[in-house]
């Protein structure tokens, strides 16, 4: 696929690996990351040969520390910047993502990183994990869907006091409010993702991609209409 700056790519038996790959710079999100993650997951989407998408990173200390504001900060003319939101659609393509994913998170999980961690189906910690959101404390908001993804998985109360307070979630605080499924030890993150990769993979890809899409769908939608969707999509499963 080429050479990346930020990231690492590979596949290996039906399993995409997704590694940032700033560790100087505690895998903050530039400019140059979005693109080359944007570029890996258009050819996820679109390789049928990856089954389940594991996102990590790579160092000691962060999963990601947020984005670079020094770049993303410095807007360009209202039109150019318009134009390049529209041709780099970072987080609509994440969610569009039809593979089942899991995010394997360590340290420094912040603004950014919990962004990309929220695109993910199952969420994975270790042990030393630490999330915050410090946006608002800077004069800006969560503008990567975390206003959005995060109390679908938290709920509204303690977003808003993650937002508005600054509060930050360690790993067995992440568990409780619903943030992470699992908490391993910090050696345990890769392989424990792997492993549960593993045992998606080993199940019919038509019941698992389509019992994902009846979940996710399905919250969007009143349950009558839900109930429908999963009536279809059980009809395309056993036709298989």
């Amino acid at each position: 696929m080429g050479n990346f700056e930020t990231i690492l790519y590979d596949k290996k038996d039906g399993i995409g690996y997704v590694t940032l790959n700033r560790p100087q710079s505690l895998n903050v999100y530039n400019i140059k990351m979005r693109d080359e993650l944007f570029t890996v997951l258009g050819a996820i989407k679109d390789d049928g040969e990856v089954r389940v998408v594991i996102f990590r990173a790579a160092g000691e200390k962060a999963f990601c520390a947020g984005a670079d504001l020094t770049e993303f900060l410095t807007a360009p003319p209202p039109v150019q910047a318009r134009q390049v939101r529209f041709d780099r659609d970072i987080w609509g393509l994440f969610l569009s993502l039809t593979q089942p994913s899991i995010a394997a998170l360590h340290g420094f999980v912040l603004g950014s990183g919990i962004e990309i961690a929220l695109c993910c189906d199952i969420r994975l910690a270790a042990d030393d994990v630490r999330f915050g959101l410090p946006e608002v404390g800077l004069g800006i908001i969560p503008a990567a869907g975390g206003t959005q993804t995060l109390p679908r998985a938290i709920g509204q109360a303690k977003t808003l006091e993650m937002f508005l307070t600054g509060q930050w979630l360690n790993a067995q605080e992440a568990l409780k409010n619903r943030l992470v499924n699992r908490i391993v030890p910090r050696g345990e993150l890769w392989p424990s993702a792997e492993q549960l990769a593993q045992k998606i993979l080993s199940y019919n890809y038509a019941a698992v991609s389509k019992a994902r899409e009846a979940v996710i769908r399905g919250l969007e939608m009143p349950l009558s209409d839900g109930l429908e969707l999963e009536a279809r999509l059980s009809k395309l499963v056993h036709q298989a």
